[in-house]
């Protein structure tokens, strides 16, 4: 595969966007909670998009702000690229591309604790995939997947799967974590803001330099062709779905009207778009830079 690396700045802040491939899925009766699957299929159609599987993206960004280098979410991993073949799991291959050593990142900032964003943190021999990094998490996400009484009353399937999952990454590397609060500086120029549904910590990110903002918005819009024309849809992968709408409808009536650019972990590579109001829904307009 060949890289996928897209550089532009928010102010004195560089971006650097980096592809961690993709995986396709055939769809199912279960993607969707609230809708059937012939209305997934027209929203898909209607993207100009294919009606019988799916391409999920993942695009971590590092920041270069105040003198350091910020990882946000790690994508699938390393082992994830060797049993796709390369297909996913290739952040580490673009950070290479683009010139930076896993060495060199100061700070990994995680969204939320889902395996496409956690995973990367490990190699497949489970040594720590940024050795010179501090490990920073929301603390409401923390403090719930770290929770023994909470791991005993999940349900069996995908939340015992996701505890599993977390205790596994994070039991290595606890000694490098930090948990953060919502509504405070996580690293210069950016503020992490609660924006919970998809994971009861999910936490998005505002930032601002030079009198330049950019959302970081991580899943509030997970597939854009799906849940920014029908926001009220329901996922199959939210924790709370309800809260997850609600939290999309305020994010994206707020960048509508603000006309904020958004970087969007699962849109299209380089993942940057502005949202328009369209209809009862959304529509974004992908760019390369502000």
């Amino acid at each position: 595969m060949a890289s996928e690396v897209h550089r532009y700045k928010i102010g004195d802040i560089e971006v650097t966007v980096l592809s961690d491939g993709f995986r396709q899925v055939p769809v199912n009766d279960k993607y969707l909670v609230n809708a059937s699957p012939e209305e997934l299929a027209k929203a898909l159609a209607a993207a100009g998009q294919p009606t019988d599987k799916m391409k999920n993206t993942y695009s971590p960004i590092v920041l270069t702000t105040g003198g350091k280098k910020v990882l946000f979410d790690t994508g699938n991993g390393e082992a994830a690229s060797i049993e796709s073949k390369g297909e996913r799991g290739t952040l580490n291959a673009n950070l290479q591309a683009a010139g930076i050593e896993r060495s060199a990142i100061d700070v990994v900032v995680i969204s939320h604790f889902h395996a496409d964003h956690v995973n990367g943190l490990l190699m497949p021999d489970n040594a720590p995939a940024f050795p010179n990094a501090e490990i920073k998490v929301p603390e409401v996400e923390w403090k719930f997947w770290m929770d023994d009484g909470e791991m005993s009353r999940a349900s069996k399937g995908r939340m015992t799967e996701l505890f599993q999952n977390n205790r596994r990454v994070f039991d290595t590397l606890k000694r490098k974590v930090t948990p953060y609060a919502w509504d405070k500086e996580v690293v210069p120029g950016v503020t992490a803001v609660g924006t919970p549904g998809h994971s009861i910590g999910h936490t998005s990110f505002i930032v601002t330099s030079g009198g330049k903002t950019v959302y970081v918005q991580s899943d509030v819009c997970n597939n854009y062709a799906v849940f920014a024309p029908y926001p009220d849809w329901h996922g199959f992968f939210d924790q709370d779905p309800p809260k997850a709408a609600a939290t999309r409808k305020r994010v994206y009536d707020m960048l509508a009207a603000e006309k904020l650019p958004v970087q969007a972990y699962h849109f299209p590579f380089p993942a940057l778009a502005r949202i328009e109001k369209n209809g009862s829904g959304y529509k974004p307009s992908f760019m390369n830079s502000i």
